[in-house]
């Protein structure tokens, strides 16, 4: 199952190249916080995608079936707040997750996929502009790998 608590990572899909420019790497985040989810009734999940300063979105999802090695699917509703600044928005999120390499070494799990903004929140945030997200496992949540212990490697 895909609960638990995720640093999530949103990126404007640029096809141009970084190089050497940390700003221009940087400028590639469309947005960023936690999602933490929380199993539910049969295939369905819910949580909440907490990105700081009273900007949250109520999360509600539902697990696709994938094959016995193979990733699983998902979708979730993301839904703005009343009486917060997200009061109003809709973003909706597909994905899968990370395969799991048999032979990896302190492989951590990820969810992978695109968002979508539904409702626009103002003149420079229009309905139906897209982003791809990474949302990485925090350590000690179920289906966690063990921290990395010793040297990183490439």
């Amino acid at each position: 199952m895909i609960t638990g608590l995720w640093t999530y990572r949103s990126y404007h899909n640029e096809t141009a190249l970084i190089g050497d420019n940390p700003q221009a790497a940087l400028a590639l985040i469309f947005g960023e916080g936690v999602f933490e989810l929380r199993a539910g009734d049969g295939s369905q999940f819910g949580g909440t995608l907490d990105m700081g300063n009273d900007y949250a979105l109520t999360l509600r999802g539902t697990v696709e079936p994938g094959s016995t090695d193979g990733p699983i699917g998902f979708h979730i509703i993301g839904l703005g707040i009343d009486n917060t600044p997200t009061a109003g928005w809709r973003y909706d999120y597909r994905g899968v997750t990370s395969v799991a390499w048999p032979n990896a070494v302190a492989q951590i799990p990820c969810l992978l996929g695109t968002v979508i903004r539904v409702h626009p929140h103002g003149p420079s945030a229009p309905a139906g502009v897209t982003a791809s997200f990474i949302a990485v496992r925090q350590p000690g949540g179920p289906g966690s790998a063990p921290a990395p212990q010793g040297e990183a490697t490439p």
